[in-house]
Order: C-alpha cells, then structure tokens, then sequence
C-alpha cells in the first residue's frame, strides 16, 4: 500500500489544528508541520500529533513554505491541508480505501473543496475541485509509437472526496496585506493572482482596500501581454475605485471603456449605484436591470443576481 505524508503551513490556529489533524492523522504515515511564526498553543498542538514540527522564516511568499514543507516528506504521497479544514467520517473512508486501491500511474487526486458560500472571500461557488494529493517522486515515461516524446501531462484522478473547508476568521485582510506588498514591490501579478485579487476585493473587500489597489491595477493598463479579461478586470476595480473617491470623470471613463467592450454586471451595478447615489432613480434601475437580465459577472456572481435584485426592490421595483 502507497504511504501518505500530511505536510501543512501554519500560524496562530490553535482554534481549527485539532480538528484538522484528528480528521487526517490516522490516514497519514507522517506528519510534516512548518510553522510560519506562530505566537498562540499552535506549535503545542502540532506536537501532539507529530515531532516533525519546523519553523520557517516568514518572507510573504506561501508556495516557498510549501515547498518547504514538501521537502520534509518522505512519503509516495503528498498530501496538502490547511488548518481550517477538516475531513468528515464519510470522506475519511473514502480517502482510507483511496490509499488501498490508489494506482502507481495516478500522479494528483483532486478533490472536491467544500466552502459556504457565507464564509467565502474569495470564490463565487460552494465546491470546486483542487489538487489535495500529489506523487513526490514524478516518473517520467517515453509514449508515441513514432516521433516519440515524453509524457509531462500528470495523470489526475478527479475523485469524489469532499473537503469541508470553514475557517473561523476572515483571512481576507491577510490576503490583501499581501496582494499590496507585492504591489508595492513592483512585481507583476500572474494572471492567476491578478484574477484571485479582482475576485476577492469584489467578495470582501472594503472601501479602503478598493483604494488601495488603484496603481496595480492602473498599471495593468500598461503592462504588455495583459489579456482582455485582465483588462476587463482592471476596468471594474478602478471604477468602484474611483466612485469611492468621488471622481466621477475617471468613474465614467473605465465604465465606458468597459461598455466599448461587451459591458459585465460588476460596472452595470457601479452605475446603478451611482444613479441611485445622486438620485437619478430611472437611471438606477435602468442599470440595475442591465445587471440583473442583459449581463454577466466576471468577478461576483451577486452582480448578475442578489445586489440587483435587492437594489431593485430597495427602489420599489417588482420582481
């Protein structure tokens, strides 16, 4: 039978880390915790349960703590978790009889990442599929009977394992602590981050936070290779961006620029706000239906749904 290491990065979740580890620890061969600076019981639990417990210093960068964590193992697997989440007894089966029938050519299991749409900063679906269990050692092979080549595809396994993922603090103010730094040191964003920052400041982020992003994403209008969809992306914080500042020229010159496109939810409800804001309540509800019936979201699915319905009726609409 294959052998499981659990390796997991940490910091100050004395709250959730029992909960993750007595839903894993049975299932694992080894425990890997790193601990990024921890200054609660963290580092007391984790040794409860294994004594391979590092520390790390912190330097903003989440995939290098990873990897980290990752060359620590010795297992045939991988297996990654954050504190705030947890195996329930159905999926804890499941992952057991995994382990026993797990096949060598299987190279990442996804499973599915359970998260309450009330708890989520970020994503605009309650499940999606992650790759939670990945092969330590990759095996490469030569496949084509002609012009043969290696294979660098991995073999993914979509299983039907459900993580159920409920943190008990908002971690989305961390996130953008970290989205600034990164802005602040002039780095690109990949379109993946770039995408990650647009979504979660529409989900959970504040005014402040909106005002804060302006340069980055001000300076995606300049950079070479931008997609339209990053584009599109830019137009949305920068008009909320700038309605909150009360500049109305610079409002109505990124939501027309997104209009000259094909026009998305998120700018639709911009504009009702702001016709609502001055009281121009035809307009308001004009914009609002637009959101509602005629457009898509690109970042907040409660654009195309829950914030114009509500700002409908708030206006005396019927729907």
């Amino acid at each position: 039978m294959v052998t499981f290491s659990l390796c997991m990065i940490v910091k100050n979740e004395e709250a959730v880390l029992s909960r993750c580890l007595d839903s894993l620890c049975d299932i694992m061969d080894e425990i890997i915790i790193v601990d990024t600076g921890s200054t609660d019981k963290t580092k007391e639990i984790a040794k409860n349960y294994t004594n391979k417990v590092f520390d790390y210093k912190w330097h903003n960068d989440f995939a290098d703590a990873r990897n980290f964590a990752a060359s620590k193992a010795v297992g045939d697997y991988v297996y990654t978790a954050d504190a705030d989440e947890y195996l329930d007894d159905e999926n804890r089966e499941k992952l057991r009889q995994l382990k026993r029938i797990m096949l060598p050519e299987i190279e990442i299991v996804q499973m599915l990442y359970h998260t309450p749409a009330e708890l989520s900063t970020v994503y605009n679906f309650e499940e999606e599929y992650r790759p939670k269990l990945y092969k330590r050692l990759r095996t490469f092979t030569w496949i084509d009977q002609i012009h043969e080549t290696l294979r660098i595809d991995p073999v993914v396994y979509d299983s039907d394992i459900v993580v159920e993922h409920r943190p008990f603090s908002n971690h989305a103010s961390r996130d953008f602590a970290a989205f600034e730094k990164i802005a602040a040191d002039g780095k690109r964003l990949s379109k993946k981050l770039h995408h990650m920052y647009a979504m979660e400041l529409f989900r959970s982020g504040n005014d402040d936070d909106f005002i804060k992003s302006e340069e980055l994403f001000k300076r995606t209008l300049e950079e070479d290779g931008r997609s339209m969809d990053e584009v599109k992306e830019a137009f949305c914080v920068l008009a909320r961006c700038y309605r909150l500042k009360g500049d109305i020229v610079s409002f109505m010159e990124y939501a027309l620029k997104d209009a000259a496109t094909s026009s998305c939810a998120e700018i639709c409800c911009e504009l009702g706000e702001y016709y609502e804001d001055i009281g121009n309540i035809l307009e308001a509800i004009m914009w609002y239906q637009n959101a509602l019936t005629e457009t898509e979201s690109i970042l907040d699915i409660r654009s195309s749904g829950e914030i114009p319905r509500v700002a409908l009726k708030r206006l005396g609409m019927e729907i």
